[in-house]
């Protein structure tokens, strides 16, 4: 019994410092802002784990982001609940969202989606790198969530968007007296392009902008749901 007690004792000795280095190599927090993208439910009662790991409500605004916040990547997965506890048992029993976060990236976009119904888990997170080098000021990001490619023209600027895919937009500096340029969205029908959204949008340096092409069920043509960021400063 008393050899086994000092073999403990050893043991706990020589584990204690790996213990405390793997305290350390945690991961920094993330800082995020997010956006609900849910035209048909716009309501969703999420929780981010903070920085200390204690769940918070995620408080959406229609068509807006969120304030900055902060999380802990566990494992490299940034997780979202729908509830604000976590079952010990059964820690994913309350998971609503979750994705590995891409190497390199601290402070993103959270662009928060349901997925089909009864499907588990019930949302996914698609997100943008939202440093000042990827996403600088007066830039636009364009997330295309259809199945066909689309083409944009926005002042000086005329690009392709791949389906299902996130493309760049640089900013528009071919501007009338009033910072407006014309801004135009496209979709391919066989063998023509089809407009589906042509309006005057404003675009100065102090702002960007966050275009999401989707599809409502029923829906003829795609629509763009634009998210104005005009907090580009934290």
């Amino acid at each position: 019994m008393f050899p086994r007690t000092i073999l403990s004792l050893l043991l706990s000795i020589t584990l204690s410092p790996a213990l405390h280095a793997r305290e350390k190599e945690a991961a920094p927090p993330v800082q995020f802002r997010a956006v609900l993208h849910a035209p048909v439910q716009p309501i969703a009662n999420l929780y981010y784990p903070d920085k200390t790991g204690t769940l918070l409500p995620l408080n959406f605004r229609p068509q807006d982001l969120t304030e900055m916040l902060s999380t802990i990547p566990v494992n490299g997965i940034i997780r979202l609940y729908d509830k604000a506890f976590i079952d010990p048992e059964n820690p994913d029993a309350n998971l609503a969202a979750s994705l590995t976060l891409p190497r390199g990236m601290s402070r993103l976009i959270m662009i928060v989606i349901p997925t089909p119904t009864r499907s588990k888990p019930a949302y996914r997170m698609i997100l943008i790198d939202d440093s000042d080098q990827a996403f600088p000021q007066g830039a636009s990001k364009i997330l295309s969530l259809v199945a066909v490619d689309i083409a944009i023209e926005a002042g000086e600027h005329k690009q392709m968007v791949r389906a299902g895919k996130i493309s760049s937009l640089p900013p528009v500096t071919s501007v009338n007296d009033f910072h407006m340029a014309q801004t135009n969205f496209h979709y391919r029908h066989k063998d023509s392009w089809v407009a589906f959204t042509e309006r005057q949008l404003h675009y100065i340096d102090a702002t960007r902008r966050l275009f999401i092409i989707h599809a409502t069920p029923g829906a003829l043509q795609p629509t763009v749901t634009t998210i104005v960021d005009t907090n580009t400063k934290f």
